[in-house]
C-alpha cells in the first residue's frame, strides 16, 4: 500500500460531480468539477457513465501527479443504483427524475413494503430507488434475472476503481424501500423479489477495498488505495459528529435540503410529509425530513446566482409577496403546485421571495422533525446569503451554526478515510449565525403558514410551540 496520506474525494451529484483533494492536515489542496451527461437509451434517460468515468480517471491521475494522492473515496446522492453482470452494466444507470408509466406504476407500488417496516415514504419518480429497480425488472425481466450484483451508486464507483463489489449501509438504508431499520436487515421487498443473493457483502464506509493503478498519458502514475463510498447527506452528518457535535440537527443543503434530527422519535415521522429514517454509517436509524430546496430556489428565483440583499428581502415582505409550495416533487407539501401570490416582482426581489420561501420551508420542516437542539447548516444554500440569519430570527431559542465549508459531504468522506489512518485532521470551524432584525418577518411567516394551510387543507401545519 502507498504511504501517501493525501485523499481524493469524488462528490457525485445529479447536477454536478466534483473532485476534492485533501492534504493530510485536512486542507483542500485543489478542486475540479464536471457536469454528468444524461442521454437517451431505449426511451429512458440514463447516465453516460463512460464519459463520467473518463473524466474521473483523468482528474484523479492528474491529482496523483500534482499532489501525491494516495487514497480515493466516493460520496453520492441517494437515489441511484447499478445492475452488474460479468464486469459490465446490464442496463445503463437511470436518471432518478423519471416516473414509470401508468398503469405500471400502480402495479409496482403495490409491491412496496409498508412505511412502518422501511420508514421510507412512497415517493414519486425514483426518489425510492427500489421503485426504479421494480420498474426495470418489469421492463426487462430477462435482463434483471442475469444481474449478479446490485450496487448502490457510490459502490458502483468503488467497484469501477477497485474491482471489488460491496454494499454500504448508509446508502442502502436511505429511503430506498430496501432496508428495514428496526430489524437491521433487508426489507421484505428484497426477499420477495429474490434480490438478497444479488446484494454484495456490507463493508463500512471508508473501508479500504483495493488499489487502482493510475496512468498519465499512457505512463504509470502510481497506485492508490480505493475506499468504500458513502451516501452524501449521511457523510455530512458523520463529518459534523467527527468535529464534536453530538445532540444537534443538521440541515444539509444542495439540490435537496435534508434535515437530520436523531432526537426526534421515530413514531413522529409522517410518511406523507417526506419524513423518513435514514441510516448512519454505523447503522443507526436517524429521523429525517427533506425537500428539494436547492432545486426549488433555482426555479422560483428564475436562476438567480448572486447573493440577495436585506433590502430586497425587506421590500418583498413589505409588498406581501409570497412563494407557496411546491416548485419540485417530494417534500412535506406534496401535491401542491408552486406559485407566487401578491404583486408581480422580478430580478432580485423574485430571488428574495424564493429565499424567504426556502427559509420558511426549512423552518416548517424543522418543526415537523421536532428540532429544539442546536442547528448546523451545511451546503450550497449558505452561499445565497441570509438563509441562516433568517432561520436564526425565526428560531431564536436555538443556536444556529454555519459551516466554514459548503461541502460537508466531501469533508465527511475524507474524514472516513482519515479515520482508517487513525487521523482526525479537521477542527470545528463553524460560526454562530446572528439573527436578522428584519421588521415584519415573524408576521410574514405567520401569513405564509396560513396560506400554506389553505393550499393544503388536509395537511395540518405543525404547532409553533414545537420549537419554543
Amino acid at each position: 500500500m502507498t504511504a501517501s496520506r493525501s485523499v481524493a474525494v469524488f462528490d457525485l451529484g445529479k447536477t454536478n460531480s466534483k473532485l476534492f483533494i485533501f492534504g493530510e492536515d485536512g486542507s483542500v489542496l485543489s478542486e475540479d468539477r464536471t457536469k454528468p451527461l444524461w442521454i437517451e437509451h431505449a426511451g429512458l434517460r440514463v447516465l453516460d457513465d463512460d464519459a463520467l468515468f473518463s473524466w474521473m480517471k483523468i482528474a484523479l491521475s492528474k491529482a496523483i501527479k500534482d499532489h501525491g494522492v494516495g487514497h480515493v473515496m466516493f460520496s453520492g446522492h441517494g437515489c441511484t443504483f447499478a445492475l452488474v453482470e460479468q464486469g459490465r452494466l446490464v442496463h445503463p444507470i437511470l436518471d432518478y427524475e423519471q416516473e414509470p408509466p401508468q398503469p405500471l406504476a400502480g402495479r409496482i407500488d403495490m409491491l412496496v413494503p409498508t412505511f412502518n417496516e422501511t420508514y421510507s415514504p412512497r415517493l414519486p419518480l425514483g426518489f425510492n430507488y427500489g421503485r426504479h429497480m421494480l420498474w426495470l425488472e418489469a421492463r426487462n425481466p430477462d435482463d434483471f434475472r442475469r444481474v449478479e450484483a446490485i450496487l448502490p451508486y457510490p459502490q458502483f464507483w468503488s467497484w469501477k476503481f477497485s474491482g471489488k463489489m460491496v454494499s454500504e449501509i448508509s446508502y442502502v438504508g436511505c429511503h430506498s424501500h430496501l432496508w428495514a431499520p428496526l430489524k437491521d436487515d433487508f426489507s421484505s421487498l428484497v426477499d420477495s423479489r429474490g434480490w438478497r443473493e444479488k446484494m454484495p457483502t456490507f463493508e463500512r464506509a471508508g473501508t479500504a477495498l483495493g488499489e487502482w493503478d493510475a496512468l498519465e498519458r499512457g505512463e504509470p502514475a502510481g497506485s492508490i488505495v480505493v475506499h468504500n463510498g458513502v451516501h452524501d447527506s449521511n457523510s455530512a452528518l458523520y463529518y459534523y459528529r467527527s468535529i464534536g457535535f453530538d445532540d444537534f440537527t443538521l440541515v444539509s443543503t444542495g439540490t435537496w435540503v435534508v434535515i437530520f434530527n436523531s432526537a426526534c422519535p421515530l413514531e413522529a415521522l409522517d410518511e406523507h410529509r417526506d419524513m423518513l429514517a435514514n441510516v448512519t454509517v454505523d447503522g443507526k436509524p436517524t429521523p429525517t425530513i427533506r425537500f428539494m430546496g436547492g432545486r426549488e430556489y433555482d426555479l422560483a428565483s428564475g436562476g438567480w446566482n448572486r447573493t440577495v440583499s436585506i433590502d430586497a428581502v425587506s421590500r418583498v415582505i413589505a409588498k406581501g409577496v409570497f412563494a407557496l409550495p411546491s416548485f419540485a416533487p417530494g417534500g412535506p407539501m406534496q401535491g401542491c403546485e408552486g406559485r407566487f401570490v401578491g404583486p408581480e416582482i422580478d430580478g432580485e426581489e423574485r430571488a428574495a421571495a424564493a429565499l424567504l420561501y426556502v427559509a420558511l420551508m426549512t423552518n416548517f420542516s424543522l418543526d415537523l422533525i421536532r428540532s429544539t437542539n442546536p442547528i448546523v447548516i451545511d451546503g450550497g444554500l449558505v452561499k445565497t446569503g441570509l438563509y441562516a440569519e433568517l432561520l436564526a430570527q425565526l428560531r431564536p431559542s436555538q443556536a444556529i451554526f454555519t459551516s466554514a465549508t459548503a461541502e460537508g459531504s466531501a469533508f465527511g468522506a475524507a474524514a472516513l478515510v482519515f479515520e482508517t489512518m487513525s487521523k482526525k485532521p479537521f477542527a470545528n470551524k463553524t460560526k454562530m449565525a446572528e439573527p436578522l432584525q428584519l421588521f415584519g418577518l415573524e408576521a410574514y411567516a405567520d401569513t405564509w403558514r396560513a396560506l400554506v394551510e389553505i393550499e393544503g387543507p388536509d395537511m395540518a401545519t405543525p404547532k409553533k410551540e414545537l420549537h419554543a
